[in-house]
């Protein structure tokens, strides 16, 4: 064999995942069924999750939300799915691959999940609820009346009805002075 025919031999097949050799024409149509197929199946799951969660009272924000992360959840279904049946996910595995995305996802939440669990836990905790007057970051802070509490975010209108928007994970990190929960923190602490 010449070493022409073998190179057209090479750049004609494949190696697939499954171990044996294919034409490059059958990889490329298992390839387009296959993100016709995810994409079909991420549509309608999408659609449905976007219909869930606006029945559930949802904001169009967290729609939004929803929408694309299931959007980036399908691009990565379909890398990996694309590096399984060309036979890269032999070279690079798919334990690697799982891992950096894992890590770029929790990279990327990192600071909305932080919001998420100080909301948990000021709730929890019931340092503030809607209506109490409050002041963030000491003497000079911003003062107000808590007018909004999410699990991300808390709103607090300040007398001159500036809406003042503070994560949760900076407002738990900082003083809080609560002028109208006196009787229900003592209560809470058994003082």
């Amino acid at each position: 064999m010449t070493f022409a025919a073998a190179a057209l031999q090479a750049t004609a097949t494949t190696t697939s995942a499954l171990g044996g050799a294919k034409p490059l024409w059958v990889v490329a149509v298992e390839i387009v069924v296959f993100v016709a197929g995810v994409a079909l199946v991420g549509t309608l799951f999408t659609r449905l999750m976007v219909s869930l969660a606006t029945r559930a009272g949802a904001s169009k924000a967290v729609v939004n939300s929803i929408r694309q992360w299931l959007g980036v959840l399908v691009v990565v279904g379909v890398v990996a799915g694309v590096a399984y049946l060309t036979g890269l996910s032999s070279d690079i595995t798919t334990l690697t691959i799982s891992g950096i995305a894992g890590l770029a996802v929790s990279l990327a939440l990192q600071t909305t999940l932080s919001n998420v669990i100080a909301g948990v836990l000021l709730f929890n905790d019931g340092i503030i609820r809607l209506g109490d007057d409050i002041q963030y970051g000491g003497p000079g802070g911003v003062r107000g009346q808590v007018v909004k509490l999410s699990l991300r975010t808390t709103w607090v209108k300040t007398p001159e009805g500036v809406m003042t928007v503070i994560g949760n994970s900076t407002l738990s990190a900082g003083p809080i002075l609560n002028y109208s929960a006196k009787a229900r923190l003592e209560r809470k602490l058994g003082v």
